[in-house]
């Protein structure tokens, strides 16, 4: 699994055979100049969706339920995640939360729409928990992170993303459920991983930070600012455009313009 949140980066994902793609709320910042996920509202979360979904031909996607669309009734998630659905053109919804988030969870799934859950650390609910920090460092801290997964999974999901927990945790808690778990920092015994596109091509600049869990596979940033600079320098030196580039004339016919405009 993997997130993309416009029309090229799900291209890629759909074609290098990702078997999910998630349009995640992470878009606030990297698609988007926010400071957190908190920032972005339901409308720009389904216009990304309906972007990405114009891309995925087999990769089953997943839309975000951004924080305010979800969290107040569980008639309110499920106006939300219809909208996700039926505008973002996406097949699934995520939504973060454990054991308070299963009526909610239950009242979408029984409509008929696939939920995702998430579990562990919650980046919309960063301001409660301290920060983004990582969960169940204590053994009281990995039974709520179970217990949680447990509640998500009776609600009704399909599968649940767990991030930021101790490999351990979480392989004890894949084997202890009866649905996949979709790991992001949580180790290689999670039934399968999710990165952000962004950052594990390496699409940002030198010094940005970046979570421990984050591997990065490429230098797009680098590779992007040699083709820029390349660029930049051909049109000033006016190598850029050659004529390869251009689009002919016949010479008779630039003959009789360049008459045409001698009087003018």
């Amino acid at each position: 699994m993997i997130t993309a949140h416009d029309f090229p980066s799900a291209h890629v994902a759909d074609a290098a055979g990702m078997d999910m793609v998630l349009v995640g709320d992470s878009l606030a910042m990297v698609a988007l100049g926010m400071e957190d996920t908190s920032e972005v509202l339901l409308e720009e979360m389904i216009l990304h969706c309906r972007s990405v979904a114009r891309a995925t031909k087999a990769a089953f996607t997943v839309g975000d339920l951004p924080m305010g669309s979800y969290e107040i009734t569980p008639e309110q998630a499920l106006e939300s995640a219809i909208r996700v659905v039926k505008e973002g053109r996406v097949q699934s919804v995520k939504l973060e939360g454990g054991k308070e988030m299963a009526p909610t969870i239950a009242k979408i799934t029984t409509a008929g729409i696939p939920v995702l859950g998430h579990v562990g650390l919650t980046p919309q609910r960063q301001n409660a928990l301290g920060g983004f920090k990582v969960q169940g460092k204590t053994a009281h801290g990995a039974l709520q992170v179970l217990e949680d997964a447990l509640a998500v999974q009776d609600a009704g999901c399909y599968a649940v993303v767990v991030e930021a927990v101790p490999a351990e945790v979480a392989e004890i808690v894949t084997k202890k459920l009866s649905i996949p778990t979709i790991g992001i920092g949580a180790g290689n015994g999670c039934s399968g991983q999710v990165l952000v596109q962004v950052d594990m091509l390496g699409h940002f600049p030198p010094g940005r930070f970046l979570p421990k869990f984050v591997k990065k596979y490429g230098d797009v940033w680098g590779e992007c600012m040699k083709a820029i600079e390349t660029y930049r320098d051909d049109v000033k030196s006016r190598s850029y455009p050659a004529t390869e580039h251009t689009y002919p004339i016949q010479p008779d016919e630039l003959e009789v313009f360049a008459n045409a405009v001698k009087g003018l």
